[in-house]
């Protein structure tokens, strides 16, 4: 007994309804890692969408334990308020981090040289 049983259909409606979106949102994410050609374009699917999918099962977290407890539970505020914080910093870092690598191995048409940002070093 998990206590779902006794959660009013007015709460366990948006709940259901927030897991489905939120895990429908990360499983996109999840394709988009596996089916896009590069690096520089797989990045984008988790990047974006850890930050959608994890709030909607946040905020499902929230409003299920606010009406079984009978109180306001924000506990899950603390973890959004980390991920929207952190997420985006990472993709940008690792995708720094891919840029500068393909810099130093010279590779050409990787991506790193797009919009004439960062200039390949002429070999002599």
């Amino acid at each position: 007994m998990n206590g779902f049983e006794t959660l009013p259909a007015w709460a366990a409606l948006p709940v259901a309804l927030l897991l489905i979106v939120g895990g429908a949102v990360i499983l996109i994410g999840a394709l988009g890692l596996l089916r896009l050609p590069s690096f520089y374009q797989r990045i984008h699917g988790p990047a974006i969408t850890v930050t959608l999918g994890a709030g909607c099962l946040l905020l499902a977290s929230m409003l299920y334990f606010t009406v079984l407890q009978s109180r306001l539970v924000i506990h899950e505020l603390i973890i959004s308020a980390f991920i929207l914080m952190t997420a985006p910093v990472v993709a940008m870092l690792i995708m720094r981090a891919a840029v500068y690598r393909d810099l130093r191995a010279g590779k050409r048409n990787a991506g790193a040289d797009s919009g004439a940002v960062y200039s390949f070093p002429e070999k002599e």
